[in-house]
């Protein structure tokens, strides 16, 4: 059962504008589809964005157009991606994988509406004027993750023993990243918790970090959210399961995926509510009167056979708070 919930959501029959005869003669518009992340990795999250757009009666192929973007964690290619669409003019840039696409697409163009997603606050990041009246071009749904390093933090630590050793995974290259370390740094200096860095800025990084993590006798690990990440999510939880590490992952997709526990948002979710926000633009909504999205509740799933394989014994009291448990 889905218990997630947004503020702004979308509840209710909404009677959507009669499209002009002109307008449903000509061309098919055509959406932009920027994300700092690979296809392969983001596969389910595109299904979930085509079916809010088939919630609002948009199908690609038939009366839309996407043109997709893929900078494969290249954020260095984000901007030359953006300034293409704008060029081809295309009628709305949908912009995901952490804050680099939207302000990317944001310095591109001042005119075409952007629907984002992303983890960091907007207002601050300078895409939105405010969350309630965007203002602007943009508008989108977020999933905060950044606040929720802290809690993550501590229900990871009901995991492990009071001495262990906890290792923090990071992409450097990630707007996100400092943040995040802090209120990691924060969090464990609070209780007296021993944390490590390690910093991973691409796949190829992923086998010489977690062979470090063993030699420096870590115990477990704390996953910052980054699109880099969700990404190469089995490779990444195969490498735990491998060397032995209980890991905490920001999202459901690495609980699923055989990650030990997951806690945040429900990315599939995001991502449907922003393909029906992009939508309801082409429908003729102005994204500056569109709400930013935001989560109000978050979802704890804990994987039982991981934590059978990786000999972890699971709190009762914490399966009691589990949202959902895999087995």
């Amino acid at each position: 059962m889905n218990r997630r919930h947004f503020v702004g959501g979308l509840a209710g029959a909404v009677a959507w504008p009669h499209m002009p005869r002109a307008q449903q003669l000509a061309v098919m518009p055509t959406v932009g589809y920027l994300a700092n992340a690979s296809p392969a990795g983001f596969a389910p999250l595109v299904a979930a964005f085509h079916q809010g757009l088939r919630e609002v009666g948009f199908v690609e192929g038939q009366n839309v157009a996407i043109e997709y973007r893929w900078a494969g964690g290249q954020q260095e290619r984000l901007a030359e991606f953006a300034t293409d669409l704008v060029r081809r003019e295309v009628a709305v840039i949908m912009a995901t994988g952490g804050n680099a696409p939207s302000l990317a697409a944001k310095a591109a163009t001042a005119s075409i509406p952007i629907v984002f997603t992303g983890g960091g606050d907007p207002v601050k990041l300078g895409l939105v004027q405010n969350l309630n009246r965007p203002g602007g071009n943009a508008t989108g749904a977020i999933n905060i993750g950044i606040e929720l390093v802290a809690k993550r933090f501590e229900v990871l630590r009901e995991l492990v023993p009071s001495n262990a050793v906890i290792a923090t995974l990071f992409n450097p290259a990630n707007p996100d990243a400092h943040s995040q370390i802090i209120d990691v740094q924060e969090a464990a200096r609070a209780v007296g918790q021993q944390t490590r860095i390690f910093n991973v800025a691409g796949e190829s990084e992923l086998e010489q970090s977690f062979a470090q993590m063993v030699a420096q006798g870590v115990n477990a690990l704390f996953v910052g959210g980054d699109p880099l990440f969700t990404s190469h999510r089995s490779r990444l939880v195969a490498l735990a399961a491998r060397h032995g590490i209980p890991a905490s992952y920001a999202f459901r997709d690495f609980a699923v995926a055989g990650g030990l526990m997951s806690y945040g948002v429900d990315l599939s979710d995001t991502h449907r509510r922003a393909g029906i926000y992009v939508g309801r633009i082409l429908r003729g909504a102005k994204p500056s009167e569109l709400p930013v999205l935001q989560p109000v509740k978050f979802q704890l799933v804990i994987n039982l056979k991981a934590a059978k394989a990786l000999g972890v014994t699971v709190p009762q009291s914490l399966l009691a708070r589990a949202d959902e448990v895999i087995e």
